[in-house]
């Protein structure tokens, strides 16, 4: 079961339209599923039941409770992605935008698992019947390079290789504000918000180091574009440390401005290059993933 808290810090709209969008990045649960969830007690308002209806206050307290049965098992779907490079132990791919990596309770298809079912006779199995061949993910906004193990063996050298940060991550974001400097570091350790147990947070209370690395590609008005290649791999981590500095990825909509969830293609965060040793054959990779047509327009546009 994953437990969520939110504390509601401005008065806001409808419960069940709130948690939409709240939840739209993580699970894209239907507002007619959620509302399932309210009427079944699994959402709760300061520990007591409620409605839909209800119009969410400042201090109020939003507790869920998602079960994700691990007898759940994804289905193929004929769902397109780009495959970068394949063999037969591992697969890179581009993730589209606005597609969850992985089924759970309420979303049992239409991710990125049931497309690989589909389209991949052999995919590993240490991540069970929801999780087949994925070592490791990306938001459901953020696009860009993945990688996929066909195999146990592979995988389980995958993530060892994550562990000890041998897979060198570079990413493209569109920030917002104007950064002064060429380059810098957020040297800031990153753990759960104490408030809102969706986000994560800079904080020294059972946090993990963490550290970006960024550096300016292009300046615009009220915008930059950079490049980020982080030395560990945190939940939401460009994402957490760009907020820390006061540069929020634009469209990011647990981090950013309010405003940002009017833009339709969600955040402009996109994974770029990957560089590693191939798990098995030791041989070097450097594999590319160009920016998807809506990230180059947002840069025309600003």
């Amino acid at each position: 079961m994953n437990h969520i808290e939110i504390k509601i810090d401005y008065d806001s709209e409808r419960l069940d339209k709130y948690l939409t969008n709240y939840l739209k990045q993580e699970y894209n649960f239907s507002r007619s599923y959620i509302q399932k969830m309210i009427d079944s007690g699994e959402i709760l308002i300061n520990n007591t039941f409620t409605t839909s209806k209800y119009n969410l206050l400042v201090g109020d307290i939003i507790t869920i409770n998602i079960n994700e049965p691990e007898e759940m098992s994804a289905k193929p779907e004929n769902i397109d992605f780009e495959i970068l490079y394949q063999d037969n132990d591992i697969l890179v791919l581009n993730k589209p935008n606005n597609l969850v990596v992985h089924p759970a309770a309420g979303n049992p298809s239409g991710t990125l698992v049931n497309a690989l079912l589909y389209k991949i006779k052999d995919l590993s199995s240490i991540g069970g019947v929801l999780r087949p061949g994925i070592v490791h993910r990306l938001d459901k906004m953020t696009t860009g390079i993945m990688i996929v193990a066909k195999n146990d063996n592979a995988h389980k050298k995958l993530t060892d290789m994550l562990s000890k940060n041998e897979i060198h991550k570079e990413y493209y974001a569109i920030v917002h504000g104007v950064i002064e400097p060429n380059a810098g570091l957020i040297d800031a350790p990153i753990g759960r918000h104490k408030t809102d147990r969706k986000k994560m947070t800079v904080t020294d209370i059972n946090s993990k180091h963490a550290k970006t690395n960024f550096k300016v590609i292009q300046r615009f008005e009220k915008h930059t574009l950079i490049s980020c290649v982080i030395e560990t791999g945190r939940t939401h981590q460009i994402r957490v440390h760009m907020n820390y500095i006061k540069h929020p990825v634009l469209g990011d909509y647990l981090y950013s401005y309010r405003e940002d969830q009017k833009l339709e293609f969600g955040q402009y965060l996109h994974a770029y290059k990957l560089e590693f040793n191939h798990p098995i054959t030791n041989k070097k990779l450097e594999l590319i993933c160009e920016l998807p047509k809506e990230f180059n327009d947002k840069i025309k546009e600003l």
